[in-house]
């Protein structure tokens, strides 16, 4: 793995512009074209591996934590766990998560796992794969995401009701507008009817208990770029159990396990030693760590609200509004080095499958809000 310093293609926000990622900078430049980082193939195949071999694992541990009734570690209220395990044992429909990886001597580390609603994923698929065809065509990009999406829409047609799906999320956020829409270009060139609805202007029709767009159409099936989290806290969200129609809604609720922290300590557990797992505890076991960890909320975004220790100190941490459900501790592993600069690596699993990887790199140690995205490619 090797950071590469290059010249951006001229007049590259027009070009990133034309693909219709218009947040490209934000306060500060997002998408990053001055350098790019380098793989072999072997690197590849180790990322590729690790990464199906986690999503097969995360797929027990759901089953395990259903099994066992281990909700009150997760911070689920107790109403909505019916529906998360209802939407599990009826193998509700899922199209797509973020592993995150810190990669220390060629090995990947999982950090997190974005389960529920992950972006970065058009810069992942679409923008950074026009980057490599005008400036490096004769190289290759570990990046299968835009063909594995449409597939996957296709697959998950003939279980959708009707064969039509809204799409939603905040409108007014840029970044999970383009998220979503991408998505749903994905599935329109799968062949699905699609609708794209303000999350916002999703309304409930008492009379009938249902879920309706703003033409008081019924909602059946939604592809929703909103956390579950806090769905779940909102009078909106009593809603889901209550709807006659029983929607599906993607991600489905049992994702909620997967994409808050709480899953740490019970993937270390199941799969103790796993060479892609780092050791991670809760409040009540973390002396087993010793002094060097991380202290991570179960549930948070962007970084916010992390500490990370070196021998009993403080090295790095971020503000936030996070914490209030708990925390979770796991052995510290920083992000490599370069001259200053901390690549993540997200490794994206669309329809049960590793699909590629995208690059957010920093100035330190914890990856934020001022994260960059980096392309990358295969020497």
């Amino acid at each position: 793995m090797k950071r590469i310093i290059t010249t951006p293609r001229a007049n590259w926000q027009q070009k990133v512009e034309e693909l219709g990622f218009g947040f490209h900078t934000l306060d500060s430049t997002y998408w990053d074209e001055s350098v790019f980082y380098e793989f072999s193939m072997q690197e590849i195949d180790v990322l590729e591996k690790a990464s199906n071999e986690l999503w097969e694992i995360c797929l027990e541990a759901v089953q395990h934590i259903i099994d066992k009734k281990l909700y009150a570690q997760f911070h689920i209220p107790d109403w909505f766990i019916p529906h998360i395990e209802k939407t599990w044992n009826e193998d509700a429909p899922a199209i797509y998560g973020r592993f995150d990886f810190s990669m220390r001597k060629g090995v990947p580390k999982l950090l997190e796992f974005n389960a529920d609603t992950p972006t970065s994923l058009f810069e992942a698929s679409v923008v950074q794969w026009y980057w490599l065809q005008d400036t490096q065509p004769n190289k290759d990009q570990f990046n299968s995401i835009h063909e594995k999406l449409i597939n996957y829409w296709k697959y998950l047609k003939n279980y959708l009701y009707d064969h039509y799906i809204h799409f939603s999320a905040v409108q007014d956020n840029l970044e999970d507008f383009t998220t979503t829409e991408y998505m749903r270009d994905c599935a329109i060139q799968a062949g699905l009817d699609t609708k794209f609805i303000n999350l916002m202007d999703i309304g409930w029709n008492e009379e009938f208990q249902e879920f309706r767009d703003k033409e008081e159409v019924a909602i059946k099936s939604i592809f929703k770029l909103y956390p579950y989290e806090w769905l779940v806290n909102e009078d909106f969200g009593q809603h889901i159990i209550q709807d006659l129609n029983r929607t599906f809604w993607i991600e489905p609720s049992w994702k909620m396990l997967l994409s808050n922290k709480a899953i740490l300590p019970i993937l270390w557990k199941l799969n103790h030693g796993h060479k892609n797992l780092l050791p991670a505890y809760y409040e009540s076991d973390k002396n087993a760590l010793g002094f060097s960890y991380a202290r991570k909320p179960i549930l948070s975004r962007e970084g916010a609200n992390i500490q990370l220790f070196e021998n009993g100190r403080i090295i790095s941490q971020t503000e936030g509004d996070y914490g209030e459900e708990g925390f979770i501790y796991q052995e510290l592993c920083p992000l490599p080095d370069f001259n200053g600069n901390y690549p993540l690596i997200g490794s994206w699993i669309i329809g049960q499958e590793a699909a590629g990887i995208g690059i957010r790199e920093t100035n330190s140690l914890i990856t934020d809000n001022q994260s960059r995205f980096v392309p990358h490619l295969i020497q």
